[in-house]
């Protein structure tokens, strides 16, 4: 009897937690969001390199592009993974948080912005040009970013139900091309048509699309063993065994 008590008072004193799940799901959309986000606001500077070169009256130089470009190539690295161990409802899962966290963080600019300042902070300005609502830039940053990570996904999944797990460099290749070109014409023509015009406006699409595409190809071994990495560290994954796909490389 007292032990059964005793037994009854452990129970009623004993938190009771969530079991979080055995896989790395969890880290991969968090490290997922987080740079888009910094990529996001890295983006609202745009970045010259080299002098005025024209080639049979085109622009060649300068490079345009924004401050983006540092770490949003590695979004889709990541979202490659996701695609490739989780499947597009695993990816659309992370893309839409993405979707959602960005969305709230422009929100909150805006209204930070519009906050009345205290009179003795003297930034309102720098704030303003940084981290001001520019609804273009916003809006060309979502659209962009939802339209070419759901391509990039869905043709990563669409050519792995095709081979399964053969030709993942294939695959690779493939959703970046795809994602990449609707990321970045969608993003530079909502976000600066008229600003940029003509051959720079060209310039601005073509640079930031083959700078994100040699990225992902320059990383792709990395892009390699963080999958294996994944999937042999996720017990959910269908062929959690020894991972041998894509030897080819």
């Amino acid at each position: 009897m007292r032990s059964e008590r005793r037994a009854k008072i452990l129970r009623v004193s004993t938190p009771t937690f969530a079991q979080r799940t055995a896989g790395p799901y969890d880290l991969i959309v968090a490290a997922f969001v987080g740079l888009l986000l910094i990529s996001n606001v890295a983006a609202v500077k745009l970045i010259q390199f080299g002098p005025d070169v024209e080639v049979l009256g085109f622009p060649v130089l300068p490079i345009i592009t924004d401050g983006g470009f540092i770490l949003f190539p590695l979004t889709y690295v990541i979202g490659d993974v996701l695609a490739e161990v989780y499947g597009l409802r695993g990816a659309r899962r992370a893309i839409v948080m993405g979707f959602v966290m960005a969305s709230i963080a422009s929100l909150t600019f805006l209204l930070v912005g519009i906050a009345p300042a205290a009179a003795d902070w003297p930034n309102q300005t720098a704030y303003d040009a940084i981290l001001g609502f520019v609804p273009r830039i916003v809006v060309a940053s979502l659209a962009a970013y939802f339209v070419g990570q759901f391509l990039n996904a869905w043709v990563l999944v669409w050519m792995k139900t095709r081979r399964r797990d053969g030709g993942l460099w294939a695959r690779l290749l493939g959703s970046t091309l795809v994602g990449q070109a609707a990321d970045t014409t969608i993003f530079c023509l909502v976000a600066f048509y008229g600003v940029l015009t003509g051959g720079s406006m060209l310039n601005y699409i073509l640079v930031g699309f083959v700078y994100k595409v040699l990225v992902e190809l320059l990383v792709m071994p990395i892009t390699y063993r963080a999958v294996k990495f994944v999937k042999r560290r996720e017990p959910t994954y269908a062929d959690s065994a020894p991972v041998t796909d894509d030897v080819d490389v």
